[in-house]
């Protein structure tokens, strides 16, 4: 399974966001997946692409070409996939992977959620065989619970075509997410 993974390019200051970071890269790699990221070796990127190479998994990093030569080659990485802007980038990780995990992060993560969710969304009228890819949000201590509250709010008032809620889901614990996988 190639599973992305949307998260932040600095560290949080709760360190168990880190923790998680690192332990989701170990278990994706040893579970025989593919991680599929934004390609910075910075904050938890670099933690979590760094722990799945070190459990000698798969890693390909998907970054724009904006971005310094010094952040693009200082992970060292099974691919690099070189994309024109953040727009083309999500398209590929869109496109590339079965699942999708964010970790909490800021407004880039929060892009990257809801882009995935539109394509869901809208993906049906674009293809008769298209299926939902999962969205899975790692929830320590609630943090995507607002988030969370505003799509049910929406779903209240009737803004999605399908009548349902669409296909995210948050857990709290690294555990519960491979579980899910």
């Amino acid at each position: 399974m190639n599973i992305s993974v949307f998260c932040a390019s600095s560290h949080p200051h709760d360190k168990k966001i880190s923790e998680a970071a690192n332990e989701l890269g170990h278990r994706i790699a040893l579970g025989g997946h593919t991680l599929l990221y934004g390609g910075s070796n910075l904050g938890l990127m670099g933690t979590v692409s760094g722990a799945a190479l070190e459990s000698g998994g798969t890693v390909i990093a998907v970054i724009p070409t904006f971005f310094s030569e010094e952040i693009i080659t200082s992970q060292k990485v099974s691919e690099t996939v070189r994309v024109k802007s953040m727009a083309e980038r999500k398209e590929y990780l869109i496109a590339h992977s079965d699942a999708f995990i964010a970790l909490p992060g800021g407004i880039g993560t929060l892009d990257e959620v809801l882009e995935v969710m539109v394509h869901n969304q809208l993906g049906p009228l674009r293809d008769s065989s298209h299926c939902d890819k999962l969205v899975i949000l790692y929830n320590p201590d609630g943090f995507w619970n607002p988030f969370l509250q505003q799509i049910d709010l929406m779903g209240e008032h009737g803004f999605f075509r399908s009548g349902r809620r669409p296909n995210v889901m948050a857990f709290s614990s690294i555990e519960e997410i491979m579980q899910t996988l």
